[in-house]
Protein backbone atom coordinates (compact mmCIF):
# COMPACT_ATOMS: atom_id res chain seq x y z
CA UNK A 1 0.00 0.00 0.00
CA UNK A 2 1.00 3.66 -1.22
CA UNK A 3 0.42 6.82 -0.49
CA UNK A 4 -0.19 8.63 -3.75
CA UNK A 5 0.76 12.64 -3.39
CA UNK A 6 0.62 15.37 -1.03
CA UNK A 7 2.97 15.50 2.21
CA UNK A 8 4.14 11.88 2.55
CA UNK A 9 3.98 10.73 -1.10
CA UNK A 10 5.60 7.77 -2.17
CA UNK A 11 5.41 5.91 1.44
CA UNK A 12 4.63 2.49 1.36
CA UNK A 13 3.25 0.17 4.27
CA UNK A 14 3.13 -3.44 4.31
CA UNK A 15 -0.04 -4.94 4.40
CA UNK A 16 -0.04 -8.32 6.56
CA UNK A 17 -1.00 -10.99 4.44
CA UNK A 18 -3.49 -11.96 7.39
CA UNK A 19 -5.51 -9.03 6.68
CA UNK A 20 -9.02 -9.79 5.66
CA UNK A 21 -9.37 -6.33 3.75
CA UNK A 22 -9.14 -5.54 0.68
CA UNK A 23 -7.10 -1.99 0.07
CA UNK A 24 -8.85 -0.25 -2.68
CA UNK A 25 -5.94 -0.23 -5.52
CA UNK A 26 -4.00 2.77 -6.41
CA UNK A 27 -5.08 3.26 -9.92
CA UNK A 28 -9.05 3.42 -8.30
CA UNK A 29 -7.58 5.93 -5.30
CA UNK A 30 -5.48 8.10 -7.71
CA UNK A 31 -8.10 8.81 -10.06
CA UNK A 32 -10.30 9.28 -7.19
CA UNK A 33 -8.81 11.85 -5.96
CA UNK A 34 -8.07 13.39 -8.85
CA UNK A 35 -11.84 13.75 -9.39
CA UNK A 36 -12.21 14.83 -5.77
CA UNK A 37 -10.11 17.98 -6.19
CA UNK A 38 -12.51 19.62 -8.80
CA UNK A 39 -15.31 19.29 -5.38
CA UNK A 40 -13.10 19.63 -2.46
CA UNK A 41 -9.85 21.50 -0.91
CA UNK A 42 -8.42 18.91 1.31
CA UNK A 43 -6.44 22.08 3.42
CA UNK A 44 -7.81 21.83 6.38
CA UNK A 45 -10.52 20.06 6.24
CA UNK A 46 -11.74 17.25 8.73
CA UNK A 47 -12.58 13.80 6.93
CA UNK A 48 -14.29 10.52 8.14
CA UNK A 49 -13.14 7.23 6.62
CA UNK A 50 -15.75 4.60 7.40
CA UNK A 51 -14.46 1.05 7.20
CA UNK A 52 -11.38 1.94 7.04
CA UNK A 53 -9.29 -1.35 6.72
CA UNK A 54 -6.07 -0.74 5.99
CA UNK A 55 -5.89 2.90 6.16
CA UNK A 56 -4.82 3.59 3.18
CA UNK A 57 -7.70 6.35 2.38
CA UNK A 58 -7.13 7.77 6.04
CA UNK A 59 -3.51 8.18 4.72
CA UNK A 60 -4.09 9.52 1.93
CA UNK A 61 -6.46 12.16 3.15
CA UNK A 62 -4.34 13.03 5.92
CA UNK A 63 -1.30 13.29 3.15
CA UNK A 64 -3.70 15.77 0.98
CA UNK A 65 -3.75 17.91 3.31
CA UNK A 66 -7.30 17.29 5.79
CA UNK A 67 -6.13 18.61 9.45
CA UNK A 68 -8.03 15.98 11.05
CA UNK A 69 -8.93 12.58 9.59
CA UNK A 70 -11.38 10.48 11.80
CA UNK A 71 -10.56 6.30 11.28
CA UNK A 72 -13.16 3.99 11.84
CA UNK A 73 -12.37 0.35 11.76
CA UNK A 74 -13.73 -2.48 13.99
CA UNK A 75 -11.09 -4.99 13.25
CA UNK A 76 -8.53 -5.34 16.34
CA UNK A 77 -5.90 -6.28 14.05
CA UNK A 78 -6.75 -3.48 11.24
CA UNK A 79 -7.22 -0.94 13.85
CA UNK A 80 -3.63 -1.65 15.16
CA UNK A 81 -2.15 -1.68 11.57
CA UNK A 82 -3.15 2.11 11.19
CA UNK A 83 -2.40 3.61 14.22
CA UNK A 84 0.99 1.93 13.69
CA UNK A 85 0.89 3.59 10.00
CA UNK A 86 0.40 6.79 11.54
CA UNK A 87 2.92 6.25 13.96
CA UNK A 88 5.23 5.68 11.26
CA UNK A 89 4.66 9.12 9.72
CA UNK A 90 5.08 10.60 12.94
CA UNK A 91 1.83 12.27 12.18
CA UNK A 92 -0.96 14.25 14.17
CA UNK A 93 -4.14 14.72 12.62
CA UNK A 94 -5.10 11.22 12.82
CA UNK A 95 -7.92 9.78 15.32
CA UNK A 96 -8.18 5.72 14.84
CA UNK A 97 -11.09 4.24 16.01
CA UNK A 98 -11.99 1.28 17.05
CA UNK A 99 -15.80 0.75 16.20
CA UNK A 100 -18.74 -0.62 14.39
CA UNK A 101 -19.05 1.95 11.53
CA UNK A 102 -22.84 1.94 12.31
CA UNK A 103 -22.30 2.22 15.94
CA UNK A 104 -19.83 5.16 14.59
CA UNK A 105 -22.43 7.19 12.20
CA UNK A 106 -25.34 6.79 15.25
CA UNK A 107 -23.29 8.31 18.12
CA UNK A 108 -21.24 10.98 15.97
CA UNK A 109 -22.44 14.11 16.72
CA UNK A 110 -20.14 16.32 14.08
CA UNK A 111 -19.82 17.26 10.63
CA UNK A 112 -17.33 16.48 8.05
CA UNK A 113 -16.19 17.87 4.69
CA UNK A 114 -15.29 14.96 3.13
CA UNK A 115 -16.54 11.51 4.41
CA UNK A 116 -15.26 8.27 2.81
CA UNK A 117 -17.00 4.69 2.92
CA UNK A 118 -15.84 1.31 1.65
CA UNK A 119 -17.67 -1.50 3.14
CA UNK A 120 -17.47 -4.91 2.38
CA UNK A 121 -19.00 -5.01 -0.91
CA UNK A 122 -21.31 -8.23 0.13
CA UNK A 123 -22.60 -6.46 3.59
CA UNK A 124 -26.52 -6.54 3.73
CA UNK A 125 -26.74 -2.97 5.05
CA UNK A 126 -24.56 -1.34 2.26
CA UNK A 127 -27.50 0.17 0.48
CA UNK A 128 -28.57 2.05 3.84
CA UNK A 129 -25.34 3.49 4.11
CA UNK A 130 -25.68 6.95 1.95
CA UNK A 131 -29.48 7.69 3.78
CA UNK A 132 -27.47 6.56 7.18
CA UNK A 133 -25.16 9.76 5.93
CA UNK A 134 -27.30 12.19 5.26
CA UNK A 135 -30.17 11.42 7.65
CA UNK A 136 -27.47 11.93 10.86
CA UNK A 137 -26.29 15.16 9.06
CA UNK A 138 -22.55 14.10 9.38
CA UNK A 139 -21.66 15.78 5.77
CA UNK A 140 -21.50 19.71 6.31
CA UNK A 141 -22.87 21.94 3.51
CA UNK A 142 -20.93 21.47 0.39
CA UNK A 143 -18.75 18.50 1.91
CA UNK A 144 -18.68 15.16 -0.26
CA UNK A 145 -19.51 12.03 0.47
CA UNK A 146 -17.20 9.09 -1.42
CA UNK A 147 -18.73 5.81 -1.35
CA UNK A 148 -17.20 2.98 -2.64
CA UNK A 149 -19.00 -0.40 -3.47
CA UNK A 150 -19.78 -3.40 -5.93
CA UNK A 151 -21.24 -2.82 -9.66
CA UNK A 152 -24.65 -4.32 -8.73
CA UNK A 153 -25.45 -1.28 -6.94
CA UNK A 154 -26.76 1.82 -8.55
CA UNK A 155 -27.16 4.89 -6.49
CA UNK A 156 -28.12 7.35 -9.57
CA UNK A 157 -31.68 8.18 -8.10
CA UNK A 158 -30.62 9.04 -4.72
CA UNK A 159 -31.46 13.07 -4.18
CA UNK A 160 -27.78 13.68 -3.11
CA UNK A 161 -26.36 11.88 -6.01
CA UNK A 162 -23.49 13.49 -7.89
CA UNK A 163 -21.79 11.37 -10.29
CA UNK A 164 -20.23 7.17 -10.39
CA UNK A 165 -17.30 6.43 -11.49
CA UNK A 166 -16.12 2.95 -12.14
CA UNK A 167 -12.35 1.46 -12.23
CA UNK A 168 -12.72 -2.03 -13.08
CA UNK A 169 -14.51 -3.80 -10.37
CA UNK A 170 -14.35 -0.23 -8.15
CA UNK A 171 -17.33 1.39 -8.45
CA UNK A 172 -17.28 5.01 -6.55
CA UNK A 173 -20.66 7.03 -6.21
CA UNK A 174 -20.01 10.62 -5.43
CA UNK A 175 -22.70 12.69 -2.90
CA UNK A 176 -22.93 16.10 -2.01
CA UNK A 177 -24.47 18.02 0.83
CA UNK A 178 -25.69 21.38 -0.84
CA UNK A 179 -25.03 24.42 1.12
CA UNK A 180 -28.26 25.94 2.55
CA UNK A 181 -28.22 29.90 2.49
CA UNK A 182 -29.80 31.82 5.10
CA UNK A 183 -32.77 33.49 4.73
Amino acid sequence: MRIITGKYKGRHFDIPRTFKARPTTDFAKENIFNVLTGYIDFDGAAALDLFAGTGSISLELLSRGCSEVVSVEKDRDHHRFIVQCVGKLNAGGVRCVRADAFSYIARCRRKFAIIFADPPYALRELPAIPDLIFERELLAGGGIFVFEHGKEHDFSQHRHFVEHRSYGSVNFTLFRQPIIQPA
